[in-house]
């Protein structure tokens, strides 16, 4: 495990798209592969670069987990910055919306990270690691170092994130790694930890 290097976002963004369907492959899910990257991981590679690890085994990143620590002001700096860059690649779709039509409003739409515990979870988090990468604990010393060593070290009293609620392998990790569903939460979605 290693902090992230902007020489990484390439394969990191392969990652993203190699587990963005509940955790299985999403390549050619949607109209281009950047959409979940674009949403789900350099938007906190940008804005928070020292809050991002990978891991790599030598050959590459095989995983990683990106965060920020106070979502607030990520929404703000995403509204301000990202929004008009991600404006620029996907136009506001209208009405009525396609699966992937809802997933690009989510691009103008960051106040959605803002859960009622926000205050109480102030951090926000995405992890993703290739299948071969994955039960060997690898995600848990991934969240253990964004925990303990970052996010406490910081003062950030909780992280939370949101988490696709038909993907059992992950509500699985995440219970076994101390996350808990938030009571704002619909159908399990939104998962904190302090």
């Amino acid at each position: 495990m290693r902090p992230y290097q902007p020489g990484d976002l390439g394969r990191l963004r392969e990652i993203c798209v190699l587990t963005g369907a509940s955790g299985g492959d999403a390549t050619g899910r949607w109209s281009t592969d950047d959409l979940l990257p674009d949403l789900f991981l350099e938007p906190y590679v940008t804005y928070a670069p020292e809050w991002a690890w990978v891991v790599d085994e030598g050959d590459g990143p095989v995983g990683y987990v990106v965060a920020v620590p106070g979502t607030r002001r990520f929404v703000d700096w995403w509204r301000r910055r990202w929004t008009p860059w991600f404006a620029e690649r996907y136009p506001v779709p209208s009405e009525p919306f396609s699966e992937e039509e809802r997933l690009v409003l989510r691009g103008y739409e960051p106040e959605v990270l803002l859960v009622p515990e926000v205050d109480d979870y102030p951090a926000h988090l995405h992890i993703d690691l290739l299948p071969s990468a994955q039960g060997r604990g690898l995600g848990r010393a991934l969240i253990e170092n964004l925990l303990i060593t970052s996010l406490a070290k910081a003062g950030v009293p909780g992280v939370h994130l949101t988490m696709d609620p038909t993907n059992l392998a992950a509500r699985s990790f995440y219970e076994a790694v101390g996350f808990d569903e938030l009571p704002s939460g619909a159908l399990g979605r939104w998962i904190a930890r302090r």
